[in-house]
């Protein structure tokens, strides 16, 4: 722009000749007119600057999904980024949560026995994939376990121990089998009474869409965790892996039984001393046992999934709590071993799925790909 400028004016310049006084005239427009460019184009190169050098925000935290929400996405964090990740989370929220009473999962629950429910495209997958993972693990990952988790109260101000009466009750509308979903979106629970809480997968499905847009934002590195579902996106600036604690299960605010150095990739727990009351002396954790209506009496204290699915860590955290260290391990060992098989296909199982379990004894045991990872005094590897 003002080399043009400037090659206009001298080629008139030149041609015409003027009288001095003319020239000099001309000098002093064309000076006014350079200056007023000039100081156009620098407005325009400031507003662009401004803009495409967002200032770093800090670390977002919010109450979201009955948990505590924190990103971290350093360097790159910015307040539209945050405004962008915590926006997805408020809308997974409104949708999935059975506690507002306008959600798609509300509006299932409420028609169940009676009727179809059309829904979105995210609720439809997300109850699909949580069938799958409840056929995988023989039900020890139910998502129709809603009738019990509002009996038991949990987390609750109205915790209690039912009565095994009640217990017998709504046992028997917990099953898996009892849901459909068609291609067409529309979700039917088949009994009345039925209660879909997707609560033990919905927080990885978060955490998957959250590192979708930090995928999308091109962020280098960053931190999600949803309440303990942890994914550690990329690698710290000095390109060496995360270092995650994974809670002493006796000691949740002392120093980490276990230290996992892992880089792209999601670490969740389920463990007794996340949520739990105490009633008589007896502590009751959160993690119920479909088959016997109360919390899971496996032998574990903790069990912690490494993958690349928060989804998938989310839903067999839970799964292998349920069937102990021995069935644990089992059943990660059957995933790893369903390359090209049908099971692949269920999401997040196309790749490795690791386990660590801490059992009451204070044992800890690990998946064998894990070895070089783990720091911890003593570990076996399955």
């Amino acid at each position: 722009m003002y080399s043009a400028h400037r090659f206009v004016y001298e080629e008139r310049s030149e041609r015409r000749k003027p009288a001095n006084k003319v020239f000099a005239g001309s000098i002093t427009l064309f000076s006014v007119y350079f200056q007023n460019s000039i100081f156009a184009l620098l407005i325009i190169i400031f507003s662009i600057g401004f803009a495409s050098c967002e200032r770093t925000a800090e670390p977002r935290t919010e109450a979201l999904m009955g948990t505590v929400c924190t990103v971290n996405a350093y360097d790159d964090g910015t307040r539209s980024l945050y405004d962008e990740l915590f926006a997805r989370l408020h809308e997974i929220d409104e949708t999935f949560s059975v506690t507002i009473d306008s959600s798609e999962i509300s509006a299932i629950n409420k028609a169940a026995g009676e009727r179809s429910v059309s829904v979105s495209s995210d609720t439809a997958y997300v109850v699909k994939a949580a069938l799958s993972f409840a056929e995988l693990t023989g039900g020890a990952f139910d998502p129709t376990v809603g009738p019990l988790v509002k009996l038991w109260g949990i987390n609750t101000d109205h915790a209690r121990v039912p009565e095994k009466s009640e217990i017998d009750a709504v046992l028997p509308l917990i099953n898996w089998r009892d849901v459909s979903v068609t291609d067409d979106n529309t979700v039917m629970l088949k009994r009345h009474g039925m209660a879909l809480d997707l609560g033990g997968i919905v927080k990885g499905y978060a955490a998957d869409e959250l590192t979708k847009i930090l995928k999308a934002r091109k962020v280098r590195r960053a931190i999600v965790d949803l309440g303990g579902n942890i994914f550690v996106y990329g690698k710290k600036k000095d390109g060496s892996p995360w270092r995650v604690g994974i809670k002493d299960p006796n000691d949740p605010e002392g120093v980490p039984a276990i230290v996992l150095n892992v880089a792209n990739s999601t670490i969740v727990t389920s463990g007794v001393y996340e949520r739990f009351f105490t009633e008589n002396g007896v502590r009751y954790h959160h993690i119920l046992d479909v088959k016997t209506g109360y919390p899971a009496a496996s032998g574990l204290l903790s069990s912690t999934i490494v993958c690349e699915s928060s989804m998938a860590a989310d839903a067999l955290s839970t799964s292998v709590f349920v069937l102990g260290r021995e069935g644990g391990m089992e059943l990660l060992h059957r995933i790893q071993s369903s390359a090209g098989t049908p099971l692949a296909e269920i999401p997040g199982l196309h790749a490795q799925v690791l386990g660590i379990f801490i059992e009451e004894d204070g044992s800890v045991s690990a998946s064998k790909a894990l070895e070089g990872s783990l720091e911890a005094p003593s570990v076996t590897f399955e």
